[in-house]
């Protein structure tokens, strides 16, 4: 008699970070360090109980689009084009210097100057999910700091897409302008049919059978995956494809009841998400990459607050926001994982150059956790002062 290979590899993951959650909360620890430790000790370069980490993986990837379509229901899209407004300045400058670090921490340590590149366009973003995670839906979201960091992700966000679409079009061998141009053009039009499919049919739907909580929990879902997939499709990412998903509904009055609905789902796929991180890191080559990697991340861990507070003042933003922000957004992010792992796959950077960006990504992930959870509102903070859901 044995298990499922799935369903053993569930139980495994689920147990152990319930275990491993309850250690953290009482030596007050970050709840993600747990998920992520917990994916390097049972992962393949652990104790190899879990080995098939990339169907983790892209089961995880589920949570990052429920949380980008529990994001749009959260977002007003009045207040959001005007955020984006203010906040291209900010995104672009910020993300250039960034990657100009990154590539030259890269060529000092003697990586090849394609594989640089990679680097540094890998330090560019700041963590969605950790950004997001560790900020209060029912106080920050609605409020200007929320708006902000929401603004600041977005613009990224379509930064790193269209990096990913460079990479995924060198990756099948197609990458002529048709496909840039399709991916370009298919965000209006995708926005303009969800806009006129929610208005003329999803809402009409809800609003005749609302007494059945079921019925309103599946056609979210539904929707939620059907746009992500549509935005696929149409050269973009399912993320944008669930972000415009949520944002379309956000002005119905259901769209609360649907966020409340969808959290603990989200939960599930996003713990996933930090057991595969931690899962898919090759502990055997930490003594090669190791001090660029400390490095590499103390920089952005220092630098990313100073050089946010730098220019959102320039924009007219407070020193204490600026300041607070510049934490938030001071990781790098989980396309920087994504980036990597195409990048390798297509031959353009080694396992060193690759293995660096994720210990880059990791470590930048666990030290900003500690320092976000320690210092501001976050739903998982330790201090009843701070704790904010």
């Amino acid at each position: 008699m044995g298990y499922e290979p799935i369903a053993f590899s569930f139980f495994l993951i689920f147990t152990g970070a319930a275990v491993l959650a309850t250690l953290a909360l009482y030596t007050r620890q970050p709840l993600i360090v747990a998920y992520i430790v917990l994916g390097a000790l049972l992962g393949p370069s652990g104790l190899a109980f879990i080995n098939n980490t990339n169907l983790l993986a892209d089961i995880s990837k589920v949570g990052i689009i429920f949380l980008l379509f529990l994001l749009g229901l959260d977002m007003q899209p009045s207040n959001l084009i005007h955020m984006l407004k203010k906040a291209t300045f900010v995104a672009l400058i910020s993300s250039i210097i960034f990657a100009l670090i990154g590539y030259g921490i890269g060529l000092g340590f003697g990586f090849t100057r394609v594989e640089s590149l990679i680097i540094g366009i890998a330090m560019m973003f700041s963590s969605t999910i950790i950004g997001i995670k560790l900020l209060p839906t029912t106080v920050l979201h609605h409020k200007h700091t929320g708006e902000l960091v929401v603004g600041l992700l977005l613009l990224q966000d379509i930064i790193a897409i269209f990096v990913l679409l460079v990479l995924y079009t060198n990756e099948t061998g197609d990458a002529s302008a048709f496909n840039y141009i399709k991916a370009v053009l298919s965000l209006p039009l995708i926005i303009g049919f969800a806009v006129i499919f929610v208005k003329y049919a999803l809402l009409k739907l809800i609003q005749r059978f609302d007494r059945f909580q079921e019925y309103i929990f599946l056609v979210a879902i539904g929707w939620c995956l059907g746009l992500a997939e549509l935005a696929e499709i149409c050269g973009l990412s399912s993320e944008i494809g669930a972000f415009i998903a949520g944002i379309t509904i956000a002005t119905s009055p259901i769209a609360q009841y649907i966020a409340i609905s969808l959290k603990p789902l989200r939960d599930f796929f996003l713990i996933l998400f930090f057991f595969s991180i931690g899962a898919s890191f090759k502990i055997g080559l930490l003594a090669e990459i190791f001090i660029p990697a400390f490095l590499l991340a103390s920089l952005m861990l220092l630098l990313k607050p100073v050089i946010f507070r730098f220019l959102l003042t320039r924009i007219s933003e407070s020193k204490k926001l600026a300041w607070e922000i510049g934490f938030r957004l001071g990781q790098i992010s989980e396309f920087s994982l994504l980036i990597a792992y195409i990048a390798t796959s297509i031959h353009m950077i080694g396992d060193e150059a690759s293995h660096l960006i994720q210990a880059t990504a990791i470590l930048s992930f666990l030290i900003s956790s500690y320092i976000v959870v320690f210092r501001y509102p976050t739903p998982i903070a330790i201090s009843d002062k701070l704790r904010r859901d």
